[in-house]
């Protein structure tokens, strides 16, 4: 079927370059109605809007919110950003506070580090947990919290790193590296780190310009190790109840398990 630019004049010389004429598949988008009725963009074949709509909705990586159209969030959708950012910082409020009032038991460093250790942990799942929440509830705007979530893990991670560092080692470089190097679960904790590093580093999206969508993706896959890895970590750290890291791996194999399910489905 063919159609007209929309708004377009029809006399006059230049009525060929304001004249846009193309074979329509799948029109209109459903933004097309709210467009002002001056609006004299030429029809292609997937107006740019609509196709960079579709290409937000089918990926789910950072370039997400660049290739999708500006829409005006209503109230839920405008306060679930600043709220989830409040909420990530309560566990380490409550840090602090329990440090401030003497409550963290006979070995405070200790507590100080797990606790730390915990968060990184479950914030990593958390937004390992997104995408199949936002597939399984069909809630869309969820999908955009996955990044921040990321960060909050690495904050978290790097925040367990230097309680390790500077309150249990008091910044004893060669202390630290033999437990490095004689402790395998401290050797495993350092390899996450040190994978969660680089997607924390390319998690702009200047950076997903930069690298390439397809690179970022592979890179950031790298999560997934690191996740394994940490929760090992977990396990060969302590010695009784085995029941949180349990809990963590059951939680990281349904993810995993979710995610093969909708690759091969």
């Amino acid at each position: 079927m063919l159609l007209e630019t929309p708004g377009a004049s029809q006399t006059g010389p230049n009525f060929v370059q304001e004249r846009s004429i193309s074979i329509l598949l799948g029109w209109p988008p459903s933004d097309y109605v709210s467009r002002p009725h001056n609006d004299v963009r030429g029809l292609t074949l997937f107006p740019l809007p609509w196709v960079r709509y579709m290409e937000g909705d089918m990926t789910d990586t950072a370039e997400t919110s660049m290739t999708a159209p500006k829409r005006r969030q209503g109230k839920p959708d405008r306060w679930l950003k600043p709220l989830v950012f409040a909420a990530s910082l309560i566990p380490l409020a409550i840090l602090i506070g329990r440090a401030v009032t003497g409550d963290l038991g006979a070995n405070p460093i200790e507590a100080v580090t797990r606790d730390l250790g915990d968060w990184a942990l479950r914030f990593i799942i958390i937004a390992l947990a997104v995408t199949p929440a936002r597939i399984l509830t069909g809630w869309s705007v969820i999908g955009r919290l996955r990044r921040m979530l990321g960060l909050f893990a690495f904050f978290y991670v790097v925040l367990h790193f230097m309680s390790y560092v500077g309150l249990d080692q008091f910044f004893y470089w060669t202390g630290i590296w033999q437990d490095i190097v004689k402790r395998v679960y401290i050797t495993l904790g350092m390899a996450a780190v040190l994978m969660l590093m680089p997607l924390a580093v390319t998690s702009t999206d200047k950076m997903v310009k930069k690298i390439g969508a397809r690179n970022w993706r592979r890179l950031h896959r790298l999560v997934y190790p690191a996740a394994i890895l940490a929760v090992i970590h977990y396990f060969m750290m302590i010695k009784a109840d085995y029941t949180q890291p349990v809990i963590y791996a059951i939680v990281l194999a349904a993810l995993f398990g979710f995610r093969l399910y909708k690759k091969w489905t």
